[in-house]
C-alpha cells in the first residue's frame, strides 16, 4: 500500500464558490511566499460545510447569528483538522473562540457594495415605487429604507450565483452584493451600479480575507505571517475595535469603513433601526497608529446615541 505524504497545511474553507476562489488566492499567497509550499501536494484546501450554508430559509438574525459561516471551520481548526482558516473577515464574529486567532489579513478589495437591478435599473433612487428589494442582511435592508421607505424589504439568501439568478428569475426586483466577492469571481459586470459610502455604508471589513489558526501553532503562524498586509489589517482593527464596543451582530444594522491617507485613518461608521427611520452616523480621524482607539471611540459614541436600538 501507498501511503500518501500529508500536506504541509490544509486550509479550512466553506465550500461556496467564493470562499473557494479566496482559499485558492490563499494558497496561491503562500506558495509565492515561501518555496517549500510550492509543491502541488504542499497545501490542501479542505471544503467544510457550515450551519450558515445548510440554513437557506431564514435570515442569519433569526437562525442565530453570523458565526454559523465559521462555527463548523474553526471546530476543525480547534481539533486539528485543519490548519488554517480562511474566512471573509465580514462574517467572523466579534469574539473569536479561546485558543484561536486572525494570524493576517490579506490586501482589501474594494468594499463597497453594489446594485444588481431587472430592467436596466441603475439606481437604488430609480427604483420602481413599491420595488421589491431582496437581501438577508439588515445593515442594507435599514439604509435602503432610510434612503427609500417606499421600497418592500424581503429576505433573499444564498451565494452570489443564486441570489443573481434569483433576481433574473423575477423573485425580487433588486439586490444588493458585495463588489469583491463580484471581483473575485468576475462577475462586476453583473453589477448595475457600484454605490458609494456615503450611499450604502459598507460592513464591518467587507472585501478582507482574514487567515484564522491556533493561537499556539508557531509553525502555521510563520508561514501565515508572510502574507499580512499592514494597511489592510489597520483598516480591519480599527472597524473591528467599533464592532466589539458595540457589542455588534447581525441583529443589529451596524456599518463601518475605515480608510487610510498615508499615516491618517478616517473611520465611518453607523447604527441604524432595522426599518431605517432612525440613522445614527459617527466619524473618527486620528492616527492610524491608534486604529484601534479610534474604533472604540466612535464605537462608544454610538452606543450613547442608539443604545436602545443595540440593546434591542
Amino acid at each position: 500500500m501507498v501511503h500518501m505524504a500529508r500536506p504541509t497545511l490544509r486550509i479550512g474553507t466553506r465550500g461556496s464558490p467564493l470562499a473557494l476562489v479566496q482559499a485558492e488566492i490563499t494558497r496561491a499567497a503562500l506558495a509565492a511566499a515561501w518555496p517549500e509550499l510550492a509543491a502541488a501536494d504542499a497545501i490542501a484546501i479542505v471544503p467544510i460545510r457550515t450551519s450558515g450554508d445548510r440554513i437557506q430559509d431564514r435570515t442569519l438574525a433569526a437562525a442565530g447569528g453570523k458565526g454559523l459561516f465559521t462555527k463548523e471551520i474553526e471546530e476543525a481548526l480547534l481539533a486539528g483538522s485543519v490548519d488554517l482558516a480562511v474566512h471573509s473577515m465580514k462574517d467572523v464574529p466579534t469574539w473569536l473562540p479561546a485558543g484561536l486567532a486572525i494570524a493576517a489579513i490579506l490586501p482589501r478589495e474594494d468594499p463597497r457594495d453594489v446594485l444588481i437591478a431587472r430592467a436596466g435599473v441603475r439606481s437604488i433612487a430609480a427604483l420602481a415605487a413599491g420595488a421589491v428589494v431582496g437581501t438577508a442582511s439588515l445593515r442594507r435592508q435599514a439604509q435602503v429604507l432610510a434612503a427609500r421607505p417606499d421600497l418592500v424589504v424581503r429576505p433573499l439568501r444564498g451565494n452570489v450565483d443564486t441570489r443573481l439568478a434569483k433576481i433574473a428569475a423575477g423573485e425580487a426586483d433588486a439586490t444588493l452584493l458585495a463588489l469583491a466577492g463580484l471581483k473575485r469571481l468576475g462577475l462586476e459586470a453583473r453589477a448595475a451600479a457600484i454605490l458609494e459610502p456615503e450611499e450604502m455604508l459598507p460592513a464591518v471589513a467587507q472585501g478582507a480575507i482574514g487567515i484564522e489558526i491556533r493561537a499556539a501553532d508557531q509553525p502555521t503562524a510563520r508561514f501565515v505571517a508572510a502574507l499580512d498586509h499592514a494597511p489592510s489589517a489597520t483598516r480591519v482593527a480599527a472597524e473591528r475595535a467599533l464592532l466589539a464596543r458595540l457589542d455588534g451582530s447581525c441583529r443589529t444594522p451596524i456599518a463601518a469603513l475605515a480608510t487610510l491617507d498615508g499615516a491618517r485613518l478616517r473611520l465611518d461608521a453607523l447604527v441604524a433601526a432595522p426599518d431605517g427611520r432612525a440613522v445614527w452616523r459617527a466619524t473618527r480621524e486620528g492616527a492610524a497608529a491608534d486604529a484601534a482607539r479610534l474604533g472604540e471611540d466612535a464605537g462608544e459614541a454610538l452606543a450613547r446615541e442608539a443604545g436602545a436600538v443595540i440593546a434591542a
